[in-house]
């Protein structure tokens, strides 16, 4: 019925650029586990630049206006690391499910990084509980 122009081009590709920033973190997601409202809710993204040429970040958006990321606006050289800081509002009682885009010059860009966790009320008989900082460790024998 209805003709639709299609046009297929089959011109190359620009080559990807070998000496391109390569942005790597150490983490892409931080698990605030349960926090208590008004908790600090601040983490930090440690990245490394492992390409070749400087990193620079162009931005850092977040799914929510409850999540504010800060970056850095110098460029990271090869080899360098920087932290991308992120504060979310533990104002909020429920559970933290929030991601932030880091977008760049890097030739793995952008990266999505992810806080998760759970805000509860504070009340007077509230306990946090301890984490078991032997997880999956052989006991001490005695």
């Amino acid at each position: 019925m209805f003709a639709q122009n299609i046009t297929v081009s089959n011109a190359p590709q620009p080559a990807a650029n070998p000496n391109a920033p390569v942005i790597t973190f150490d983490k892409t997601t931080h698990d605030y586990g349960t926090v208590y409202k008004s908790g600090d809710g601040t983490c930090e993204f440690k990245f490394t630049n492992t390409g070749v040429e400087p990193l620079i970040l162009s931005n850092c958006t977040s799914s929510c206006g409850c999540t504010v990321p800060e970056w850095p606006r110098e460029p990271i050289l090869k080899g360098k690391s920087a932290t991308v800081k992120v504060k979310y509002d533990t104002n909020r009682v429920g559970p933290i499910n929030k991601t932030i885009n880091v977008m760049s010059n890097a030739s793995n860009s952008p990266v999505q990084l992810r806080i998760i966790g759970n805000v509860v009320e504070k009340t007077s008989t509230s306990v946090m509980p301890e984490k078991n900082l032997n997880q999956g460790a052989a006991p001490v024998a005695k």
